[in-house]
């Protein structure tokens, strides 16, 4: 698996190819690609996915070579260091986030506490 190094969140080949392929399947997503955190999940914050039209004013941008990964200031620092990742297994697929910051995750790796 290799990895795309970013100075904020490092993203996988996969994860890059799975965010193209989408944008490029749906023009009407635009260009960014935002990754959060929120409160909740069983370990008390979970992950968040989604295709923005907006950059706010305090939104990390990390540009890649057809899209943008956007991160919040409030969630930049539990982020910051992680690399996101895209899996396709028995379960499912999904992005998931491999967060050295996080010191607990929960049994789907959805979730975390720092």
């Amino acid at each position: 698996m290799s990895e795309n190094i970013s100075k904020s969140l490092n993203l996988t080949d996969s994860a890059l190819s799975r965010i193209s392929s989408v944008m490029n399947a749906n023009k009407d997503l635009g260009t960014k690609f935002r990754v959060y955190v929120t409160g909740g999940g069983c370990s008390g914050f979970q992950y968040g996915f989604k295709f923005d039209s907006e950059i706010a004013f305090d939104d990390d941008v990390i540009d890649f070579d057809n899209f943008s990964v956007l991160l919040d200031s409030m969630s930049y620092p539990y982020l910051f260091g992680s690399t996101l990742d895209f899996i396709e297994d028995l379960s499912g697929s999904k992005f998931i986030i491999k967060n050295p910051n996080a010191k607990t995750t929960c049994g789907c790796g959805e979730s975390f506490t720092i």
